[in-house]
């Protein structure tokens, strides 16, 4: 399971100032796992999906840095998190106030954990905090007070110069996509690989290979304009985990899909989570939450007002 991040150290010399990652609007912030990580198992693979051979001419598994998107899926349910050890996400008396509105805190005294390969929803009124929450987890935004921790940094104290580096790890999906306009499903995303100096012969591994996953193999040469709403998602998220990051953080990622393509935007979220990624996600999809029964954070006012294991969306709309 993929539980840690590689600390600033590891993946770059400190000596360097490095700008705030500001990604364009269609850059993920995940890097490729350690090329230790190439091993990872392809046997029984995924129903309909394209399994690459020895057999076949060129092996991109056998590349150098060569990261399998998704682990091997079973039928039943994922196992048990355990809660113990290191949370990737760990808020403590954390409240964000805007200055635009200073008697009125977007968020106010959060406290919560997640844990290694959980799905947490996040839901409430709009207005109620959830996407600052998921702000903070990124950084892009500070914490007013309090102490936000992902994976053992503390965020409120990170020099910007490792903010990048914290967001190569971190795989973001969004409401509306974020695809570049004039570049293909494969160039979209195989631009999170370009912005992070990775070699040409990986990105021709990863790519496709994380297309097919997704169910785009076949549509890797067409523009956003020329996909479905459902399909342009499903690109946001093969460009979120093309390197496999160990925290997927989704706004809305159902937002602009009706109730149908949804639900196999959600499976796909699902089965990356029963793979090992940490998934959290702001939604106002009642239906959804209630169907998929996983964790369930809930915001009023800025305030957590319910934690439940395998809960329901609740009394909660998008007011």
């Amino acid at each position: 399971m993929a539980s840690h991040f590689r600390s600033a150290e590891q993946q770059g010399s400190d000596g360097a100032e490095q700008p705030e990652a500001v990604v364009p609007e269609a850059a993920p912030q995940a890097e490729i796992a350690d090329s230790n990580d190439s091993s990872a198992s392809q046997s029984d693979p995924l129903e309909e999906v394209h399994v690459v051979t020895a057999a076949e001419p060129a092996d991109p598994a056998e590349q150098p840095g060569f990261t399998s998107v998704f682990a091997p899926l079973a039928d039943e349910d994922g196992p048990a998190v355990s809660r113990t050890g290191t949370p990737t996400v760990s808020f403590r008396n954390v409240t964000l106030i805007y200055p635009a509105q200073p008697n009125k805190p977007a968020l106010d005294e959060v406290g919560l954990d997640i844990y290694p390969g959980e799905f947490v929803f996040i839901v409430g009124h709009s207005g109620s905090g959830k996407s600052s929450l998921l702000r903070l987890v990124t950084r892009e935004l500070r914490a007013t007070s309090g102490q936000v921790m992902v994976a053992g940094q503390d965020l409120t104290k990170m020099k910007n110069k490792k903010v990048p580096y914290l967001r190569r790890q971190i795989g973001t999906v969004y409401q509306d996509f974020k695809l570049l306009p004039d570049k293909t499903v494969y160039e979209n995303v195989a631009f999170a690989l370009e912005c992070i100096g990775k070699p040409r012969s990986i990105i021709k591994a990863q790519v496709p290979e994380v297309l097919r996953l997704v169910g785009l193999g076949e549509r890797m040469e067409h523009f956003p304009d020329q996909l479905s709403g459902g399909e342009q998602q499903r690109v946001s998220v093969a460009r979120a985990m093309v390197n496999r990051p160990p925290l997927l953080v989704c706004d809305e990622p159902t937002g602009n899909l009706d109730p149908a393509i949804s639900l196999g935007i959600m499976k796909l979220l699902d089965r990356i989570n029963r793979a090992g990624t940490t998934v959290v996600m702001a939604t106002h999809d009642r239906e959804m939450v209630d169907s998929m029964r996983k964790r369930v954070i809930a915001l009023e006012a800025g305030r957590v007002v319910r934690d439940q294991e395998k809960g329901g969306y609740g009394y909660y709309g998008a007011l």
